[in-house]
């Protein structure tokens, strides 16, 4: 196994309890398929993929050969005025997979980049229609939007805000739709709970429609303990804002490339947003890579709305990377190929059926499911939030899986390739390590 170093204090990890992390740590040195390898050579079937991003399993062949040709053809070139083929191949290739006119991408790095590409869109795409006044943006409580300044605004998870200020003005939030009296133990979306969209009605008349940029959610709340949306929530809120000239992004980057089923959330609910962030298993994971989805009215009102020179001041360095678009593209041919985006269909009900199994269990209050997305809410130990699913989460390393703790929540994101006996023995090493704490 490859040699683990003796000093770890350099490496300032993220989103980790650091000085835990660094007494005990955890090191996953291989990967194949739906299994990591630890240090100590144990197979660690991932229930995570990876951190919600490795959707066609681990250690694609294909996607390594793309990634090493790519490199000795073309390792980069820049976006800023000058163009390479792969950028604009693979975003044709994307764009066949979105419904109604979404029919331009523009590339960033991230998850956390996309959304504010998406929401700096937003607001320039009303400055262009003489509508400048619109700046305001809308989030949702506990929602998670990645960690810039614009995605930490809008986003509604309070560990994630409280050091930071208020980071933008001009933001505010709907409520959550999580209730666990009305919900609890709901299979697939729960029927309670629309009347929630209607919150943004109060919004838009506390803040007036006249200075609303737009309302971004997530269609299924992922890092908060995969919240479910109800049923005509989605299509509600769609409703009001097409009411009110506010433009819908939905924060795609978990339920985005198959999770659902559907190439996308949007194909899924049936609702067509304006704007669609991505990332993670837009590369599988492979080469960081992030994108947003913009429908075919916004960028014209960028193009056509400007006279000469450029229409948008923002990018980054390494937008459309012929790197990342190798990975992408080679990503996309496996998803295809194999069917990946539509296999969930398939899985939908066995893997319903195990997660719901698990009801009765130790200190289970809740367990929610879609698509291959699930969670396990347990009981917080008195004054200790947090605790009883971090040592779920350590429990389940220890016998062989990884699951990933979102406070008492356990969330559950298996690559798309899991197999019906995997997820059996997923769920037979949650449910032994829930027993154990008792």
């Amino acid at each position: 196994m490859s040699n683990i170093p003796s000093n770890l204090e350099a490496f300032w990890m993220p989103f980790t309890a650091n000085r835990q992390f660094k007494a005990q740590p955890r090191f996953l040195v291989a990967a194949d398929g739906m299994y990591y390898t630890s240090d100590d050579g144990r197979q660690i079937l991932d229930g995570t993929s990876g951190l919600w991003c490795v959707n066609a399993g681990h250690s694609r062949r294909e996607i390594a050969a793309a990634v090493a040709d790519q490199i000795t053809q073309l390792d980069f070139a820049p976006a800023f005025q000058m163009g390479h083929p792969a950028a604009f191949e693979f975003a044709n290739r994307l764009t066949q997979l979105l419904p109604n006119d979404l029919h331009h991408v523009f590339f960033t790095n991230s998850g956390s980049e996309a959304v504010d590409t998406a929401l700096k869109i937003a607001i320039a795409y009303h400055r262009i229609r003489g509508e400048a006044a619109r700046q305001r943006l809308i989030g949702r409580e506990r929602a998670y939007h990645g960690v810039n300044f614009g995605g930490v605004a809008v986003g509604g998870i309070g560990a994630n805000r409280k050091f930071f200020g208020n980071l933008l003005t001009g933001v505010d939030h709907l409520p959550h739709t999580h209730n666990l009296e009305k919900n609890a133990f709901s299979q697939g979306q729960p029927q309670w709970g629309r009347h929630f969209a209607d919150e943004l009605e109060r919004i838009i008349a506390l803040h007036d429609a006249s200075t609303i940029a737009a309302v971004i959610v997530e269609p299924v709340a992922g890092a908060t303990g995969v919240l479910i949306p109800p049923v005509g929530y989605l299509q509600r809120l769609r409703e009001i804002c097409n009411k009110y000239g506010i433009l819908l992004i939905f924060d795609e980057v978990i339920t985005g490339f198959g999770r659902l089923g559907e190439p996308f959330a949007a194909n899924y609910f049936g609702v067509v947003p304006d704007l669609i962030t991505v990332a993670k298993g837009i590369t599988n994971a492979t080469v960081p890579m992030g994108a947003v989805f913009v429908r075919q009215g916004i960028y014209d009102a960028f193009v056509q709305g400007t006279q000469q020179g450029i229409e948008f001041f923002h990018g980054y360095t390494y937008s459309g990377h012929p790197v990342s678009c190798a990975a992408g593209m080679a990503t996309l041919d496996i998803y295809l190929k194999e069917g990946l985006l539509s296999r969930v269909q398939k899985l939908a009900t066995y893997w319903q059926g195990a997660v719901h199994s698990l009801r009765g269990l130790p200190y289970i209050i809740d367990i929610r499911n879609l698509g291959l997305l699930a969670a396990i809410e347990l009981e917080p130990i008195p004054n200790k939030p947090g605790d009883r699913g971090f040592e779920t989460f350590l429990r389940c390393y220890e016998l062989g899986a990884l699951v990933r703790a979102a406070g008492d929540n356990i969330a559950l994101s298996p690559p798309l390739i899991i197999e019906k006996q995997q997820i059996d023995q997923l769920f037979d090493t949650l449910a032994k390590a829930l027993k154990l704490l008792e």
